[in-house]
């Protein structure tokens, strides 16, 4: 059994990653949040034995195997750090830092050590995305041409609060969702993106500066192009997934989600075609990927490399639209 701690008392941890480490044979075992009161509290609302207020005293505990990381954005290296010289396994919520240098800083420490290290994206364990990989990977479009991804939402009130108004935190959409569109579009067409043109927008919602709203696109080594679009101020819009092919096209519906939602649709010279995919929750995939990975069986369903390229992107991202620029991404691993 994996025993975990989390760093970090977040609304994630409790709404998804402690209920999926529970499903796939491991346990959370501690929680560290700066609040002594919060910390307190969620570990007895979650049933978690532990509360502890520094990282040292978690990463350092001996009943921890494996860390997960879901505070804001600006902490995640040093709590990373920590947890690798201790030598526990992490899985950290995306993007993994705020600079290229300090994310790449991270996954050369955990390699140097010998533990594994994940990024929690996890759109990409959806039974929906992984539908659409397989077809685009088996041909049946053809050759892949432009993609589309629309995954403009409308932010919680719960969840309002450092993504809106704390740059210093990593805040804006870009950092918060854009990240996650470059996961999933690497993950599907199988190649990296390698130049990015955007425009941002404060839509009513974003504070101190920050995007509340970005359009842009993105060219992929193949020559790939894919459209986005990203927002947390739309209250009535679908998202989408879409890959078209010179054979045909592949269009998810209302997919780019945290539940296991959705519809698939084929469309070729044959005509049009429901998609069936697995149901299954997310996040109990991406920890059964990791659990094997501490096993040594296999990788997380998403590396820190993979995080690493997502941060490059997002980056790439908000440069394109400060300086109206095509910027090349090129992580350099």
């Amino acid at each position: 059994m994996t025993r975990w701690g989390l760093i970090g008392a977040s609304t994630i941890a409790k709404e998804w990653v402690i209920g999926a480490i529970r499903a796939k044979g491991g346990e959370a075992v501690s929680v560290m949040s700066t609040d002594a009161g919060r910390g307190n509290a969620y570990a007895a609302e979650n049933g978690i034995a532990k509360s502890v207020t520094s990282v040292d005293e978690l990463v350092n505990d001996p009943n921890v195997d494996a860390v997960y990381i879901s505070t804001t954005n600006e902490l995640h290296r040093d709590q990373t750090l920590a947890a690798v010289r201790a030598g526990k396994h992490v899985l950290c919520e995306k993007p993994l830092a705020l600079s290229l240098d300090d994310a790449k800083a991270m996954v050369t420490a955990a390699k140097n050590a010998g533990v594994v290290m994940g990024t929690n994206h996890h759109l990409r364990n959806a039974g929906s995305i992984r539908a659409i990989r397989d077809v685009v990977a088996s041909g049946r479009i053809g050759k892949p041409l432009s993609a589309r991804v629309f995954h403009s939402v409308y932010l919680s009130p719960h969840l309002h609060g450092w993504r809106l108004d704390k740059p210093e935190a990593g805040g804006g959409v870009i950092l918060d969702i854009t990240v996650h569109d470059t996961d999933t579009l690497r993950f599907v067409l199988g190649e990296d993106p390698v130049e990015a043109v955007a425009l941002t927008q404060q839509g009513g919602l974003g504070k101190a500066g920050l995007e509340d709203g970005v359009m842009g696109v993105l060219r992929f080594k193949s020559g790939i192009i894919a459209q986005f679009h990203d927002g947390f101020t739309t209250k009535y819009a679908d998202t989408g997934f879409e890959v078209h092919g010179t054979e045909g096209s592949i269009i998810g519906r209302n997919i780019m989600t945290q539940r296991p939602i959705g519809r698939l649709t084929l469309r070729t010279a044959d005509g049009e075609a429901d998609l069936p995919f697995e149901h299954t929750n997310l996040y109990e995939t991406a920890l059964a990927a990791f659990h094997a990975a501490i096993a040594g069986n296999g990788s997380p369903a998403a590396t820190g490399e993979d995080g690493v390229w997502s941060l490059a992107t997002g980056l790439a991202v908000v440069q394109a639209a400060a300086t109206g620029a095509a910027v090349k991404i090129d992580p350099k691993l």
